[in-house]
């Protein structure tokens, strides 16, 4: 499956940014030393040779952006919804499965329960969409305006990724 994440990254120009963000996609899909990878691959929105990935999937999106741009807030609030009804939707699907399945059955992973646990608690991976330049999925609202409040030149990049 294909899903678009993003990067918040420090940087002076658009070059940087993109490099910085690769640099972080390099990361999460294991191609860093020591880093275990959560995607299969990633592509970003200046590769124009992929014809099922970036923006033969997604169309045009930026390659990166200011964060206090137009382009920026738009990628921000895209990433950031994301991440909320990601978390939403597996956090209901834990309650759902306290409330109506026996202990056996969670064990055994019925209605996919254990996965849904585990999704609630990932750090990185299909139900986190923001990562910071460090390659740490941003998991909740304090976090991400500690990074907005603290960085200066701060730069959003998304990528396509695959899982």
């Amino acid at each position: 499956m294909h899903m678009v994440i993003y990067t918040l990254v420090e940087a002076s120009t658009e070059d940087d940014a993109l490099a910085t963000g690769k640099t972080v996609f390099d990361r999460l899909v294991g191609t860093v030393p020591h880093a275990g990878a959560v995607f299969d691959y990633y592509v970003t929105f200046d590769d124009d040779e992929s014809s099922v990935a970036g923006s033969a999937r997604w169309g045009d999106l930026p390659v990166a952006a200011p964060v206090d741009s137009d382009d920026g807030e738009e990628l921000l609030e895209r990433g950031w919804v994301a991440t909320e009804d990601e978390f939403q939707r597996n956090l209901d699907r834990v309650k759902e499965a306290l409330d109506e399945l026996s202990d056996e059955e969670i064990m055994r992973d019925e209605d996919l329960a254990r996965h849904a646990f585990h999704q609630v608690g990932a750090y990185d991976g299909p139900s986190v969409f923001l990562y910071d330049e460090h390659g740490s999925g941003i998991r909740h609202r304090d976090q991400l305006d500690r990074i907005l409040n603290e960085r200066e030149e701060l730069w959003i990049v998304p990528a396509d990724v695959h899982f």
